[in-house]
């Protein structure tokens, strides 16, 4: 089963990525957009995707994917750590990563 300590050496593994925190949650940017961040479920990450894909992840996978109530209409898809071997871990957040990188970088809120 992976743990944070996992996500945190796979996330910043990935090119541009950077360790930060958004809401006061620890989280992995990259041009300053959170990839993967925990969330408000204990022992699962959110990770970013288009809303297919995430259909898609949910529907293959619902004991590793899902979305709750707070998520709905939000590019995002949670992954529960404890149902997740480390290789699937790793595609689901390099995939979150071209999905955020491919955005253009969010402006200097300085």
């Amino acid at each position: 089963m992976p743990t944070w300590s996992d996500v945190r050496r796979i996330a910043l593994a990935l090119p541009g990525a950077e360790e930060a925190t958004t809401y006061g949650q620890p989280c992995f940017k990259v041009n300053g957009r959170p990839f993967v961040n925990t969330g408000r479920v204990d022992g699962a990450i959110v990770t970013r995707a288009a809303d297919e894909e995430r259909d898609l992840l949910i529907s293959a996978r619902p004991d590793i994917y899902f979305v709750t109530p707070h998520y709905e209409g939000w590019e995002a898809v949670l992954v529960r750590l404890d149902a997740v071997d480390e290789d699937e871990l790793a595609g689901r957040l390099e995939d979150s990563w071209e999905f955020v990188a491919s955005k253009k970088p969010a402006r200097n809120r300085r």
